[in-house]
């Protein structure tokens, strides 16, 4: 009898430990489906999860790799795992498509499955061996299937699928890995036609820049060169494949939808101009002259005068604000506006008059608005400052250069210049203070 007693304690012990170490929770997978059988990955190489339904195509691609897709700016392949394991396909009525986008090795991949489930706790030790009855798929692919709240999932094993370890790297020379590795073995398959790729990428981009130019007057040039190549790569995207080019007016609007810096023709917000404040330099009390290229009705040049007077409460603050529209700026001395509509830096320097709001007289003693072309000659002192935001782009590429010529003989030494978001000042001459979303350079010379 005693040892029928423990017997049973022992059968027990056992069960509770089984018990206990299946409550214990080691190890996460974010569960999805693949036509009809749930899968799993190990959530530590799950980035995110996200929904796309334009991919860019690439020519000469493995027929598993739907293209290409910019997530926020950075392009990444993207894979479709049912084509990958040749499984049936789940065609989404909305056109929207599942994916996991997964980090191996420093390196970012978009997969498509047909619907992404849950995040399912387990304890590493209940996961069993991958056998073939478990799965569609080539064992080799899966590191182990395991049962949780009477669900079975396949767990896959992705650093196999889309990893390569050196002696795979070895092998790529010889022929395919044989471990896995087969995304890079497509991918080998396809950098032939890279150099293709590339030329015909800077092709399309040139017929972009020609129509910008004929349509609205904007002007690539290294002022704006890195732009136009992140916002092609979006547009790439964001378009048919094939049809990238711009057909009018209105495309070419929409190609430079994403150029302006933030508040133009209107006050700069408060989130902006702590931007513009938190960069400027340090200057010894005294006289501060700024030049304000293209200050329209004087929203700029109030929002900037307010931040150097905020920024240098010591220093006398003299803005020379030019336009070339006569009817703009012979209205910008006499802004009226609802102090609502005045962000909270600007309201310390306000008075309330008869018609509404205005700036107080020591700030409208800091600007002198002009009417005057930025082409032609103006005899201006010394600056510290240049603000010339979005403006260099609409001129002539001779006329970039030379209003930049112009900057470095006004400008002090390390004088600065504010330009676009999107806008760059290169050569020597120049260092870079940027720091989104203004873009600011000091003068070298």
């Amino acid at each position: 009898m005693s040892a029928v007693v423990r017997d049973l304690a022992e059968v027990n012990a056992e069960l509770q430990e089984q018990k206990e170490r299946a409550e214990t929770v080691d190890f996460k997978i974010i569960t999805f489906s693949l036509a009809g059988k749930d899968y799993g990955v190990d959530i530590m190489n799950v980035k995110e999860i996200a929904k796309a339904d334009k991919f860019t195509f690439v020519p000469n691609a493995a027929s598993f790799v739907r293209g290409v897709y910019n997530l926020r700016g950075d392009i990444i392949p993207i894979i479709d795992l049912r084509t990958f394991f040749h499984l049936p396909q789940d065609k989404k009525s909305d056109g929207q498509e599942n994916m996991l986008i997964l980090r191996i090795n420093e390196q970012v991949y978009g997969t498509i499955v047909d619907k992404i489930d849950k995040v399912v706790g387990i304890n590493h030790e209940s996961i069993q061996p991958p056998h073939p009855i478990f799965g569609d798929i080539n064992i080799k692919y899966i590191s182990g299937v395991v049962e949780k709240a009477g669900d079975l999932y396949i767990i896959l094993d992705v650093i196999r699928i889309f990893g390569q370890n050196k002696e795979e790297e070895k092998e790529k020379e010889h022929g395919p890995a044989g471990d896995g590795g087969a995304f890079y073995a497509a991918k080998a398959k396809a950098e032939p036609a890279q150099e293709q790729r590339s030329a015909s990428t800077d092709s399309a981009i040139g017929f972009i820049k020609e129509g910008l130019t004929a349509l609205r007057h904007f002007v690539a040039s290294p002022v704006n060169e890195v732009w136009i190549h992140r916002r092609f790569s979006e547009w790439s995207i964001d378009r048919i494949a094939g049809d990238l080019q711009l057909r009018g007016a209105s495309d070419a609007d929409e190609f430079l939808s994403r150029f302006p810096s933030p508040c133009l023709g209107t006050f700069w917000d408060d989130d902006y101009a702590s931007a513009v404040k938190g960069m400027l330099p340090n200057l010894p009390a005294g006289l501060i002259q700024v030049w304000n290229i293209g200050c329209g009705k004087g929203y700029e040049s109030y929002s900037f005068a307010c931040i150097l007077k905020s920024r240098y409460p010591d220093s006398q603050i003299k803005v020379w604000a030019n336009d070339n529209d006569i009817m703009a700026i012979s209205q910008a001395p006499n802004l009226v506006f609802d102090l609502d509509d005045v962000p909270e830096y600007c309201r310390a320097f306000t008075v309330k008059g008869s018609s509404g709001y205005s700036f107080n007289q020591a700030i409208k003693d800091s600007i002198v608005f002009e009417y005057h072309d930025v082409l032609h000659d103006n005899p201006l002192p010394d600056l510290d400052m240049i603000l010339v935001r979005d403006l260099l782009s609409y001129f002539t590429e001779q006329d970039q250069n030379k209003l930049i010529a112009n900057f470095t003989e006004r400008l002090k030494t390390r004088g600065m210049v504010i330009v676009g978001k999107n806008e760059e000042l290169t050569g020597d001459s120049w260092s870079s203070v940027s720091s989104d979303p203004v873009s600011a350079f000091v003068n070298n010379a």
